[in-house]
């Protein structure tokens, strides 16, 4: 019946989920980001001026949170520099422990959340290539801005090239500030905190981790507070993506590796096979012996007997051992054969 084979249609992609064949797609996914951001920059005046576009919105907003936080990291060296190391190391350690845990404890749950992820990722690549932005950290001083990050480097690995080693700064694009997928994968990470996680300390780090990284990257002056918003919208995109995704890749999977489907159908043929030999064999010897046993009743019936006269055995086989043959119904009673009369 066609709902019997729904839940080994819907089971089949678990097996396939194995770490040595999603290690190297996290891997592909980082260096396609990493490579993204570095082969779409825009050019610089654009950059900033797409920068100062977004200042002026805010302002005709009202909105004005990344002055005082900046202030307040630049002034306050135990609060900006913990912030700073928050901002360039946990967006790459949180993120893979979240997809390890996932992949060991929740594997049911663990394709569709990291396909969200993984659309939302490339959605922001877009953006990075439609509106590159330049950061708040890099516009001129008159703007009121201070790169914490340049300010603090003596404390950590960076340099004054955003978060990247010293030396490498030219390995990454500056100029991708717009949306934010620091804030971003961190609100996937609380999501799948609150989901799964399961304990108070878990809900709480699933609240406390993005609203934290929202805070740290508008006092660091690596985004603005639009460039956060626009990372919380590219992952809620990523998420109504996620399924269509999923769907089209089960497609290209069914399409191009359909080896697993000739080896059932040749198991399905063969023991169909067996089964035909076996009721052949078994119809065969079935005939057989309805044949045999015609053919001791005629040659029976065709023998003229005298009454009394016995062939020998021949009673055994028809009737059995010590039985009694009953009268011939065309036998008279004085004993004389039936032909004679």
């Amino acid at each position: 019946m066609p709902h019997t084979e729904t839940p080994d249609t819907e089971a089949a992609p678990a097996p396939r989920l194995r770490w040595w064949t999603e290690l190297p797609l996290i891997l592909l996914v980082y260096a396609c980001y990493s490579a993204g951001r570095l082969l779409v920059r825009g050019d610089v005046s654009g950059a900033v001026d797409n920068g100062l576009a977004i200042l002026r919105i805010e302002k005709a907003l009202y909105l004005n949170a990344e002055h005082p936080l900046n202030r307040l990291f630049t002034h306050e060296a135990w609060i900006g520099i913990p912030a700073d190391f928050w901002y360039a190391s946990l967006h790459y350690l949180v993120t893979p422990a979240i997809l390890i845990w996932l992949f060991r404890s929740r594997t049911v749950r663990y394709r569709a959340a990291r396909t969200w992820l993984w659309t939302s990722t490339f959605v922001g690549l877009i953006g990075f290539t439609l509106m590159p932005t330049c950061p708040p950290r890099l516009l001129d001083a008159s703007h009121g801005f201070v790169d914490t990050m340049a300010q603090y480097s003596s404390y950590g690995w960076w340099g004054a090239e955003a978060s990247a080693p010293r030396g490498m700064g030219g390995m990454t694009n500056q100029y991708a500030a717009m949306p934010s997928l620091h804030v971003g994968w961190a609100l996937w990470c609380g999501v799948m905190l609150w989901r799964y996680g399961g304990t108070r300390l878990a809900k709480t780090a699933a609240v406390a981790y993005p609203l934290i990284t929202t805070i740290v990257v508008m006092g660091t002056a690596n985004h603005y507070f639009l460039d956060a918003l626009a990372g919380a919208a590219v992952m809620g995109v990523g998420l109504l993506l996620a399924p269509l995704v999923t769907r089209t890749a089960d497609r290209v999977r069914a399409r191009f590796l359909p080896r697993f489907a000739p080896v059932a159908a040749g198991a399905a043929d063969s023991a169909s096979a067996t089964t035909s030999a076996s009721v052949s064999a078994a119809t065969s010897a079935s005939a057989s012996a309805a044949t045999s046993a015609a053919g001791s009743s005629d040659v029976s019936a065709g023998c003229q007997t005298s009454a009394g006269e016995r062939i020998p055995r021949q009673r055994d086989a028809r009737f059995g051992a010590g039985a009694e043959p009953s009268a011939s119904p065309k036998d008279a009673g004085d004993g004389a054969p039936a032909a004679a009369r």
